[in-house]
């Protein structure tokens, strides 16, 4: 028997194991901007856009000083968070140069336009903005055409100034 999952199913968070929760703060809510909804004790905290209850749940549980997840590893690839508009995205890769932080790539997916980092445990991360479906490449036969190119990135800077 088939099954589609429903159309408006969303994936709701994610929970990263990390090996010190301070040093992931700095990263997820000085430098990205989320915020802390609750600490749970010393070893776990929840954090989110607008106020929902976590996007984000940092935990140190089995993790707490350890190294992180080998690469070449089964396991999570990347978080992908997806910002509401083009400008701000920008807004995000201007902290981030502005900070230093280092990027690991940044790419034009013709769907969506992304630039990836690493948190400090070596995380992946992911940030977007979905262009508009109408936008999307797709075939003659209206197939997802989805690419990866190279991502302008002072062309998305512009946006801030526009």
């Amino acid at each position: 028997m088939n099954y589609t999952v429903p159309a408006g199913t969303r994936i709701g968070h994610v929970h990263l194991k990390v090996t010190d929760l301070e040093r992931s703060l700095q990263f997820y809510r000085d430098l990205l901007g989320f915020e802390v909804q609750q600490h749970y004790g010393d070893s776990a905290v929840f954090i989110s856009a607008g106020g929902y209850h976590h996007h984000i749940g940092l935990n140190t549980w089995y993790s707490k000083g350890a190294s992180p997840a080998p690469v070449r590893a089964a396991g999570l690839f990347h978080t992908a968070i997806l910002y509401p508009t083009r400008k701000d995205l920008a807004v995000i890769v201007k902290r981030l140069i502005d900070a230093k932080y280092p990027l690991t790539g940044a790419s034009d997916h013709g769907v969506s336009e992304a630039i990836y980092l690493d948190d400090p445990d070596k995380n992946g991360v992911e940030l977007y903005w979905d262009k508009p479906k109408e936008q999307w490449p797709v075939d003659a036969k209206g197939n997802l055409q989805m690419i990866t190119g190279p991502l302008d990135l002072d062309d998305l800077l512009s946006s801030l100034t526009g």
